[in-house]
């Protein structure tokens, strides 16, 4: 099977949409299939283009096996609506144009959001001339809404119209979650239709390190307590909050908060976190894939955090799974499947989002009780090795791209006999 593969991110970028598509797509090839992407020159989160590569019209490169065909897009930082919307919308014409550079392919599948990227699926596989599966990783325009990135109706009424193009037109959805399984439901969508695949930890990067690490001692946090957040610096994840649990527990000099990542309110957050004084907030850039696992080692609780919505009662960040697989509790600032996920697994503490309060007292509970964050870091471990193993999710994945297959050939071989009896009867 030869799968064409539509993100807008791919390593060397190092964002979880780019992480979870590589992960898959090289378990896939590792399986004996042919496996195809087309994105961007990579210039995630700046909008520059990192060193090595060029925003040429289009080029090809092997990645540990894939093919990829980076196409020329609008570059603009993670950051400011209208020219994030320039850069998403470049996407789709370049990947319709460019995307017959990869010939003899079987299915298509394109990973939303952002928007448009799902959207060239559709034209992808009519050109291809094959069947399309979208993948849903978060709800557009529902998220962008929930943070207040766009706000006019005529923009909202226009995007939902897309979304909902966006759930009737593939062959077959994969969601990332059940709650987005039944958001498509009651927009009309089948049950049959739409297929879940979670989320997970690539078992051979995250595995259980020891505690005091070169990046301890780098960073000077040798015998300190670190509760860390990973990844994005976006709207949604309210890290202001951290900063008001790191201000309630200034007089503890052994505890570290350490904020690592880039996002469209990093420079906001350094600035406030310099405002009010805080030495006990420790902020680093963005780093390397490979150096992800060795900060998560040297974190004693890892948060997982996101705004009091409604809707992201729907979302399962995908940095929970990494943490758990590295043996270290979570403290969980998300309601909705992600508490039920920790609540199952035992393996870290729910505190109520944006409260800072609360983030500070769950803090000081693992501070104080070293024996349970071992045993919750433990038990993290055991219930991704059970449940969120890359490995199977990737073959269950597998699976769901071979049944849709397997089903459009069976109905165009039913629907080609109907045209040879009919031909007949004539």
């Amino acid at each position: 099977m030869h799968i064409l593969f539509l993100t807008h991110y791919f390593p060397p970028e190092v964002n979880a949409p780019a992480s979870r598509t590589y992960e898959n797509a090289r378990r896939w090839v590792r399986a004996g299939h042919r496996v195809s992407v087309i994105t961007c020159a990579p210039n995630h989160p700046h909008g520059i283009v990192y060193p090595g590569y060029e925003n040429r019209l289009w080029c090809s490169e092997e990645h540990d096996g894939i093919g990829v065909l980076r196409v020329k897009t609008y570059l603009s930082p993670n950051r400011g609506v209208a020219r994030r919307s320039l850069n998403y919308l470049s996407y789709l014409p370049s990947a319709a144009a460019f995307c017959r550079r990869v010939r003899d392919v079987d299915i298509v599948v394109s990973t939303s959001p952002q928007f448009f990227c799902g959207l060239a699926g559709y034209f992808v596989s009519r050109r291809h001339g094959c069947p399309w599966v979208v993948e849903i990783r978060d709800l557009w325009p529902e998220s962008i809404q929930a943070v207040g990135a766009v706000s006019q109706k005529g923009a909202l009424s226009v995007l939902e119209r897309l979304e909902l193009f966006l759930y009737q037109k593939p062959d077959h959805i994969v969601a990332l979650t059940n709650s987005f399984k039944q958001h498509m439901i009651r927009k009309g969508i089948e049950p049959g239709k739409v297929s879940i695949v979670t989320n997970g930890a690539d078992l051979e990067l995250f595995a259980p390190q020891l505690k005091e690490n070169e990046f301890r001692m780098l960073q000077g946090l040798q015998g300190k307590f670190v509760a860390s957040f990973v990844g994005t610096h976006g709207m949604a994840h309210a890290l202001e909050t951290v900063l008001q649990a790191a201000r309630l527990l200034q007089d503890r000099p052994e505890i570290v908060f350490l904020l690592v990542g880039d996002g469209a309110e990093r420079d906001r957050i350094l600035q406030e976190r310099d405002r009010m004084g805080l030495k006990n907030v420790l902020m680093l850039p963005q780093q390397p894939k490979d150096m992800v696992p060795r900060i998560l080692a040297a974190s004693d609780a890892c948060m997982v955090l996101l705004r009091k919505t409604e809707l992201f009662k729907t979302v399962i960040p995908s940095k929970i799974f990494e943490a758990m697989a590295m043996e270290r509790p979570i403290l969980l600032g998300v309601k909705g499947e992600s508490r039920e996920i920790i609540a199952r697994g035992e393996c870290g503490i729910a505190v109520e989002p944006e409260n800072a309060a609360a983030l500070a007292e769950g803090v000081m509970a693992l501070f104080r009780d070293p024996e349970r964050a071992a045993r919750l870091g433990r038990n993290g471990a055991v219930c991704v090795r059970q449940h969120y193993s890359r490995d199977a999710l990737a073959a269950r994945y597998l699976d769901i791209l071979a049944d849709v297959l397997a089903g459009r050939r069976s109905f165009e071989e039913a629907a080609s006999t109907v045209t040879a009896l009919d031909g007949g009867k004539r």
